[in-house]
């Protein structure tokens, strides 16, 4: 006889009663007809996964953070507050921008 193959939603469902639910190893493996040995290595191999996923999560979290950072620097040399002459919106005249301008550098002064 060979072996038998279980489905990955199989795996995950029988290693979420352990982990979420609290059964006991023995109690599930009998209840489902597989080993013990079979949902702790399954249980390992769902936790590397797991693993993968948070050094993902991560590296997303610190792309967030430089991206909003740029953001930012962009939007102050956008908006004029930085170095160099003033920057226009698009639904914004040369006269509004210099308007602008000027009552921010009156605020500053």
């Amino acid at each position: 006889m060979g072996k038998p193959n279980f489905s990955d939603e199989f795996k995950r469902d029988a290693v979420a009663q352990l982990t979420e639910r609290g059964y006991p190893v023995a109690e599930v493996s009998q209840r489902l007809g597989v080993s013990q040995h079979s949902l702790y290595s399954w249980k390992r191999q769902l936790a590397r996964q797991v693993s993968g996923d948070a050094s993902k999560d991560a590296e997303i979290r610190q792309l967030k953070r430089e991206l909003a950072r740029v953001t930012e620097e962009r939007d102050i040399l956008k908006n004029g507050r930085g170095f160099g002459p003033p920057v226009r919106g698009r639904n914004e005249s040369w006269y509004d921008c210099r308007r602008r301008v000027a009552a921010v550098s009156l605020l500053v002064a």
